[in-house]
């Protein structure tokens, strides 16, 4: 199968070039390393741009849902872009970014004083008096500075949103202070009268401190890459030639032995090779026991290696790390938008024009329709355009959908498409695959029955002399019975003369005695007596390995697919849930029935082909469900694209499944329920953001163009907007970060 470099998800079995870039197409276990994402803002010459062997992306202090493979400046506000993935110097940048908002606050706060206690009107309000030749000219020259010096970031930002034609949130402040500055000087020098220096000072001073308060809150709302990149440890010990050299570890290779101390972080996915040791991969795939690592075990970069010494071979580098992984899908699914986020965003758009017009509707009612003159029509103006920034409404949902992914990742439950999950709080139906998902995807043995004829009366011995054929076989069901032996600590003898029948069992010599181990067709065939055994009418929904010794059936060993506990669990907690279930099999219609009973399913499908599972999908779908499809995320790629909302469970270290929506890092059903539940507070925060920036500006542009003054004198000034306006973004940012602390 050959894709696109640039667009992995473009896929075909015939040679060409890709449809949306025009790039040719590559097979696609041959693309190159650090395979550039699938995403809109990511260009052929950021592939260099790494950073520890992981790719460094950049996002815009203002607006979390803007992530780029590139340094520059945001195209919504104009803003540089900052890092958002490693100790890189983007930090730094973020971090003078909110030193310069907040040095300029409080530079320029004395002048703004000042500014106020110079102001006719503020000494009228507090009974005294300053006044004194030249008065006019030093309110102009105070003022002069706070525009130009205070008010740089926002012309600045708002050129930027200009040039990319999309006025926002910068272009209003900048337009409302030039606004009131622009009449203020009119005021000092053409028509002399009260100005709105102070006014105008206090606005910029607000804007100043809600915007460092509003940048340190979305950075604290957008550090799961940044978490993550700090995972993995700066150097590896590399062993050389019997020699360990500390080496940084961008600098290793495939093939690379690793030495990994206990206590320290392991640097990158690895093969254990020499060694034995417990780890914590708790922070990538969310399981909270440690994991006992041996010999031809694979490992994961970041996770902590624990109370042994491991050496490891190094089997993946760069962007094909579990880390690298990761990270590209928790990049991919903050740049998706849900539906709900594309509603906002038109919303935030139209919200410039209604600032502007009203803003200019209320200049002129109060100037002319409700006459109070110029100085408070224009202060009326300004805050109406003030407070109707749009602002909140753009941050109510990036900011959960960012703390979402990064929730989900710390629950080893990865989002690719934030579509998805938002429709995984409709689901009413769950179709799980239940090999390897429901299931242990391995055999196990439930019952040993001797032939009461049989010389055999021990089960112990009929199971030890099964193990010693069985161990010649790669079979799931003779890997069985050879980890039933070995559970019991069995000693398995040698077996001479072994002779393998595909598909049937085997023979051999076992303490001088000859063994058959198999099916009822090899014994048949070997003409071994099944009369009064009744093994065929019991116990159908086990698969029956037959026992033979010296050409007499001792005895049968019964074996069933291991039923997960934690399977029952999350079907019970989907019930609870108002979700059904459903198992998709190829089992007989008995045995399927059996485990379908145990697990309390709601349906069954059994005897279903591989190229069939599409279609019980759609059946379910057919019949008005919303259904969600949890499978291997390989065989199941068809129901997974097929459903609803296609869920990858048992990724490990290759997240990367297309077919799904949302990858799960372990083989626990209890995810999918931690999912839907993820899915479902998901949309409650994203309501309730919108629900706030929407009441927000219903109430405060109406108040802030005055339509409260005649009845009641309510009046809201334009420091009084803009601090407001900060508020509300402020609000939404935090209302997010509590979803930090639900439990899934």
């Amino acid at each position: 199968m050959k894709t696109c470099p640039m667009h992995p998800e473009v896929t075909s079995y015939q040679p060409g070039s890709c449809p949306k870039c025009g790039m040719k197409l590559v097979e696609k276990n041959q693309q190159p390393q650090n395979t550039v994402e699938s995403s809109q803002h990511v260009t052929h010459s950021q592939e260099r741009n790494t950073h520890r062997g992981i790719r460094i992306f950049y996002t815009c202090p203002m607006d979390p849902d803007v992530i780029q493979g590139q340094s520059g400046n945001c195209p919504k506000c104009g803003m540089k872009l900052v890092a958002m993935n490693s100790d890189h110097e983007g930090h730094e940048d973020h971090a003078a970014m909110e030193k310069d908002f907040k040095k300029r606050f409080f530079i320029t706060l004395p002048f703004v004083i000042t500014t106020m206690l110079l102001s006719p009107n503020i000494q009228k309000w507090l009974h005294f008096s300053i006044n004194f030749q030249g008065i006019g000219w030093l309110l102009f020259a105070i003022g002069a500075f706070i525009f130009f010096f205070g008010g740089l970031p926002f012309f600045k930002a708002a050129r930027g949103e200009l040039l990319n034609k999309n006025p926002g949130m910068m272009t209003l402040v900048a337009f409302a202070i030039t606004v009131g500055f622009s009449f203020s000087v009119a005021a000092t020098f053409l028509f002399p009268g009260e100005s709105l220096y102070w006014e105008i000072a206090t606005l910029i001073s607000v804007f100043l401190l809600g915007h460092w308060l509003e940048m340190r809150a979305v950075r604290g709302a957008t550090g799961a890459l940044t978490e993550l990149a700090k995972l993995i440890p700066p150097s590896a010990h590399l062993v050389e030639a019997g020699n360990i050299v500390d080496v940084k570890t961008s600098e290793l290779k495939i093939g690379n032995r690793v030495l990994v101390k206990p206590g320290e972080k392991i640097p990158v996915d690895g093969v254990v090779i020499d060694g034995e040791s417990s780890v914590n991969e708790s922070m990538i795939t969310g399981e909270s026991r440690p994991i006992i690592k041996k010999k031809g075990e694979s490992v994961i970069g970041g996770t902590i290696n624990q109370d042994g010494s491991l050496t490891i071979e190094v089997s993946k580098t760069g962007a094909d790390t579990a880390i690298s992984q990761i990270m590209k899908l928790i990049r991919e699914a903050q740049s998706t938008k849900p539906n709900v986020q594309h509603l906002a965003d038109r919303a935030a758009g139209v919200l410039f024009y209604i600032a502007v017009i009203a803003g200019a509707l209320s200049f002129i009612t109060w100037l002319l329709i409700l006459p109070h003159g110029a100085i408070f029509a224009a202060t009326v103006a300004v805050a109406a355009v003030v407070v109707a920034c749009p602002h909140a409404l753009g941050l109510a949902i990036p900011t959960v959908t960012t703390i979402t992914s990064t929730l989900g990742a710390k629950n080893g439950i990865l989002i690719k498409d934030m579509k998805g999950l938002e429709i995984a709080r409709k689901l009413n139906y769950v179709v799980f695959d239940k090999t390897g998902t429901l299931t242990r995807g391995e055999f196990g043995v439930t019952e040993i029955i001797l032939n009461q004829k049989s010389d055999i009366k021990d089960q112990i011995k009929l199971l030890r002399l099964a193990a010693a054929i069985e161990v010649q076989s790669q079979h799931s069901i003779a890997r069985g019975i050879v980890s039933e032996a070995k559970k019991k600590k069995l000693e398995i003898t040698n077996v001479k003369e072994f002779k393998s029948y595909p598909g049937k069992g085997a023979t051999g010599k076992v303490d001088d005695k000859k063994i058959v181990v198999g099916n009822k067709t090899l014994m048949e065939e070997l003409k071994i007596e099944m009369e009064n055994g009744g093994w065929e009418t019991e116990n159908k929904t086990n698969t029956p390995v037959y026992v033979a010794i010296e050409g007499e059936l001792a005895g049968v060993i019964l074996l069933a697919d291991i039923i997960r506990e934690e399977s029952k669990e999350a079907v019970k907690r989907l019930h609870d849930m108002g979700v059904k279930t459903a198992m998709l099999t190829g089992d007989t219609q008995d045995v399927a029935n059996e485990v379908g009973k145990q697990l309390d399913m709601d349906t069954v499908f059994a005897q279903v082909l591989p190229e069939e599972k599409v279609n019980r999908v759609k059946q379910l779908q057919n019949e008005g469900n919303i259904v969600a499809m949890v499978g291997d995320g390989v065989n199941d790629a068809p129901s997974l694209t097929q459903s609803h909302v296609g869920i990858a469970i048992g990724a490990g270290t290759d997240v990367a499944v297309e077919a799904a929506d949302i990858v799960l890092m372990k083989n626990d059903p209890m995810d999918v329920v931690k999912a839907i539940s993820l899915s479902r507070k998901t949309n409650t925060k994203m309501m309730q953001n919108l629900a706030w920036a929407t009441g927000y500006n219903v109430f405060a542009i109406p108040t802030a163009a005055g339509v409260l003054y005649p009845s009641f004198g309510i009046l809201l000034r334009p420091e009084w907007a803009a601090l407001l306006m900060s508020a509300s973004s402020i609000i939404v940012v935090f209302n997010a970060l509590l979803l930090r602390r639900s439990s899934l």
